[in-house]
């Protein structure tokens, strides 16, 4: 809950948010549909050198087929306090 106010907080506030795994690695790949659901279009879960890192990257790409057409990554709108003028 705390970490969706936080994200919530930073996008009202014109700030961009990065989910990160942090040095808790691990196969599970619930910090990329925290990432989708939270609209964050950043990750940081570090190269695909190490399975449980591909794990994430995996469930990526399995949100954006399920997602189909509705899947949209924002490139430049992620940092909304550096929009082009």
């Amino acid at each position: 809950t705390e970490t969706i106010e936080a994200v919530e907080l930073a996008h009202r506030s014109g700030y961009a948010a990065v989910i990160s795994h942090r040095s808790g690695e691990t196969e599970d790949t619930t910090i990329a549909d925290l990432c989708v659901a939270l609209n964050t279009g950043q990750i940081k879960t570090g190269s695909l050198s190490r399975s449980e890192r591909v794990a994430k990257y995996n469930r990526l790409m399995e949100i954006e087929l399920e997602l189909g057409d509705a899947a949209r990554y924002p490139g430049a709108d992620t940092f909304p306090r550096f929009a082009r003028a």
